[in-house]
């Protein structure tokens, strides 16, 4: 008969099983099919692992749920079968497990991102790691383990969740990279002691990388805890051969650092993929040998986050902050990078503005998905090579969330300081229709992000050498179809740490008033989007296949009117004009687009104000 765990583990060195999920793939189940769902389709099959673990000498044994929660089931069209397919998964490793093996109820990371970084609020993901462990409880799973996170913020939701509601241990395990640390750049020693913090009965890492990167963390962590410590390493790192992911490291190597981790100071070993059976054999012979624990001591200081230095005011970010902190009306012009190689007609372009007394040039990010020399690199040149200002624009689409990361602050290294987040537009609309899109974080994200930066901190909460200084803009839509729903993102956006905004370009000035009269509570300032209509194919295109564009019946009638090309460009830079006459009283500056490349068209329609 088994002792509550708790107790068992106060004495006693505990070994875990192996893998399931590789398990089952050198079965033949493919990879897309929904592991978890297998409890109920082909629970014979779940019940064979487990038994040829318990076989090996394992002494606990996770059930087939990881990834069964509310959000991944939904891919599958399962999301109806929560409760069925955790139950049903505890059943099947108890019935393996008979009397004296303990169940531990495997819980994984959520497929969606924790607010600030995502759409996920605390609360909601408390409810769908609350709504996975009920099945897994009810069935009598002796513990919970959550594995394989990467966000220390995430996990803190679960842990929180579970040990309130619920009187059961719980492991929690984070995973790490070659480097030791969270991939969110979170060092051993604190994502352990953050854990204990929260309630974790058990703390340690999982998957991802091998014994030996394993073992270095081990050291780390050991001295800052006094909770059990639990490492589970995968084979090694995975090898493609003939489209198989094959794991070379062997049984015996792992015995090898089984027996390393405990001298170091695990209290449980395990493995995580790759590792089948006759590892967990080869492990059991490792505890076994070296029981009772001999634990190698070694003195780990915590790194405490410290703020190193004060934040850049938003006034001395730039120029172009100061110049709107004193009230003065800020010009900039958007100039769209070249499809090619060669940065010189962009360049003269922001010298003849720079003339013009223009305070700024906006470098839009791949503006419609289109294939264009990268927004930050002609930022850079016409920095240095124009002596001129510039906004990047900056669009999520592109790069995941560590190489935005890079770019920011390669970017401030490099002395661009003015920063404009934006989603970005599908890469279904562009040059590339069959593009993937990243999107690990929206604008909203993004802005979260940028503003830890600026703040003095990376993603792992970790002190970075200087905060950066980035002055840090966002986009809004005053004629959105939703504007409820705008609105609100442009309320979280400011929140996350923007600083200003440009508008989409307006056309529409009483929609633009009731707009202002809406967000009257986010004081921040407002640059208006100017785009100057050149002929009325132009104002159709804007009217009809632009995103976020929307030009009135009224302007329409004004362009139809005209009788020739240069009417109707006149007629345009007319109403640009007009625009921004009309709306100076309620904004901080204008953005003015660059209709077809011709420098002309702004310094036209900016002759009044510059």
């Amino acid at each position: 008969m088994r002792i509550p765990f708790k107790e068992y583990i106060k004495d006693n060195l505990i070994l875990f099983d192996g893998a399931i999920g590789t398990e089952l793939y050198n079965k033949g189940i493919f990879i897309n099919s929904c592991y978890d769902e297998l409890n109920l389709s082909r629970p014979g099959l779940i019940k064979e692992i487990h038994q040829a673990y318990v076989e090996a000498g394992a002494e606990v044994i996770e059930t087939n749920t990881f990834g069964a929660n509310r959000l991944k089931l939904q891919k599958h069209g399962l999301e109806d079968k929560i409760y069925e397919i955790n139950n049903q998964g505890a059943l099947i490793a108890r019935e393996a497990a008979g009397e004296d093996i303990y169940v531990a109820g495997s819980i994984g990371p959520l497929n969606l991102r924790l607010e600030p970084w995502g759409p996920l609020s605390e609360e909601e993901a408390k409810e769908i790691f609350l709504e996975q462990a009920k099945g897994l409880i009810e069935a009598g799973v002796d513990l919970i383990i959550l594995e394989t996170f990467s966000d220390l913020h995430l996990i803190q939701q679960a842990i929180l969740a579970i040990k309130k509601t619920y009187d059961i241990p719980v492991i929690a395990q984070m995973t790490i990279g070659n480097d030791g640390n969270s991939l969110f750049g979170t060092p051993p020693e604190l994502f352990a002691s953050k854990m204990v913090q929260w309630g974790a009965d058990v703390i340690g890492i999982n998957c991802s990388v091998g014994p030996k990167p394993m073992l270095d963390a081990l050291e780390k962590m050991k001295d800052v805890v006094e909770v059990p410590i639990s490492i589970m390493p995968n084979a090694g790192t995975p090898v493609n051969v003939e489209g198989r992911n094959i794991y070379l490291a062997s049984a015996e190597y792992f015995a090898e650092y089984t027996r390393r981790f405990i001298q170091a100071g695990a209290t449980i070993v395990g493995g995580c993929c790759g590792t089948d059976p006759s590892f967990i054999k080869q492990m059991r012979k490792a505890v076994q040998s070296i029981q009772p624990k001999k634990i190698i001591h070694k003195n780990i200081q915590v790194k405490t986050i410290e703020k190193m230095v004060e934040a850049v005011p938003t006034c001395d970010k730039s120029n172009f902050s100061k110049k709107i902190c004193n009230g003065e009306f800020v010009t900039s012009v958007e100039i769209v990078p070249p499809r090619g190689t060669d940065p010189r007609v962009p360049v003269e372009q922001a010298k003849l503005f720079k003339e013009a007394g223009v305070d700024a040039i906006n470098i839009p990010d791949g503006p419609r998905a289109l294939s264009r020399m990268g927004a930050s690199y002609l930022s850079l040149l016409i920095q240095q090579q124009a002596d001129m200002e510039v906004i990047l624009h900056y669009a999520c689409r592109d790069r995941n969330l560590l190489g935005m990361v890079g770019d920011m602050l390669g970017a401030y290294a490099a002395g661009i300081n003015n920063i404009l987040i934006i989603t970005g537009d599908p890469p279904k609309m562009g040059t590339y229709p069959d593009a993937t899109a990243v999107f690990d974080v929206d604008s909203i994200g993004l802005t979260n992000v940028v503003n830890y930066l600026n703040s003095g901190y990376d993603l792992g909460g970790n002190p970075i050498d200087k905060p950066t200084g980035f002055f840090i803009g966002v986009g809004v839509n005053p004629g959105a179809i939703d504007l409820d729903y705008e609105i609100r993102r442009f309320e979280w956006k400011v929140k996350a740490g923007a600083e200003y905004a440009i508008t989409q370009p307006v056309f529409d000035n009483d929609l633009f008033f009731q707009f202002m009269k809406r967000i009257e509570h986010v004081k921040i300032p407002i640059i208006a989007g100017i785009w100057p209509l050149v002929s009325i194919r132009n104002a159709e295109f804007m009217n009809n296949e632009v995103p976020g564009a929307s030009v009135p019946d009224n302007i329409m009638k004004r362009m139809y009117t005209t009788k020739s090309k240069e009417e109707a460009r006149e007629m345009g830079l007319e109403i640009a004009r007009e625009t921004i006459r009309e709306l100076k009283k309620e904004i901080a500056g204008v953005q003015v687009s660059m209709p077809f490349g011709k420098s002309k068209y702004p310094l036209d329609v900016l002759k009044e104000v510059l």
